[in-house]
């Protein structure tokens, strides 16, 4: 069956199976690779994109159920600007592996669009569902902050 998605403000016909995960529609398909396969059942977060601006684990959530226009790390930014959150993960030296952090700054992202100025607390507790193997939570916590305070 064919699909309509729009993806980064761009319109796309996709001819799969609606149970197909949006992640492999993303990677495959559409060759959007900054999205990451993790573990496949919604409990690392490297798969985080948005759709409608709420954050969403493209790994489990089927093409069928896509409602909304999604948002990669791809579309994150503009053209020939990145995104502050994207800056500040640069400024930060957030990343050291860099698996995670796609997942990582689209939750980020999500949150701020939520909750501009969030607590350390709240920064905990949105990020608790994104794993970053190399430990850098300190980092992320501070790139979000320095974000949220304008800084």
């Amino acid at each position: 069956m064919a699909y309509t998605l729009t993806v980064n403000g761009t319109t796309h016909e996709v001819d799969l199976p609606g149970e197909v995960p949006l992640l492999w529609v993303l990677r495959d398909q559409l060759n959007l690779t900054g999205t990451k396969y993790g573990c496949g059942v919604a409990s690392c977060g490297a798969c985080t994109v948005q759709v409608d601006g709420q954050a969403q684990r493209s790994c489990v959530l089927r093409l069928e159920d896509v409602d909304g226009e999604v948002t990669t790390i791809e579309g994150l930014g503009q053209p020939d600007t990145l995104h502050a959150l994207q800056q500040a993960w640069i400024d930060h030296q957030v990343p050291q592996c860099g698996y995670c952090q796609s997942g990582q700054i689209m939750q980020a992202a999500s949150l701020l669009a939520e909750l501009p100025s969030p607590s350390d607390e709240d920064i905990d507790n949105a990020m608790a569902g994104n794993l970053c193997r190399c430990g850098t939570y300190p980092r992320i916590r501070a790139a979000i902050k320095s974000v949220a305070e304008g800084v």
